[in-house]
């Protein structure tokens, strides 16, 4: 295999590892009653899913 012709620096490596740190989930609020959800699933608290009742959630 081919080896490193010169010593990475410090600040090289965390150039790269900085551009692989977790972000914050997006997230949707629903016009109904505004809790917060992930877009594009099943409001949890709800059980609404674009305007419509999909799950029953026990209250």
């Amino acid at each position: 295999m081919a080896q490193p012709k010169r010593k990475q620096s410090k600040q090289r490596s965390r150039k790269r590892r900085g551009a692989n740190q977790f972000s914050a989930p997006q997230l949707a609020k629903d016009p109904t009653d505004g809790t917060l959800y992930r877009p594009h699933r099943v409001n949890p608290a709800n059980g609404m899913y674009r305007g419509r009742q999909v799950i029953d959630v026990e209250a």
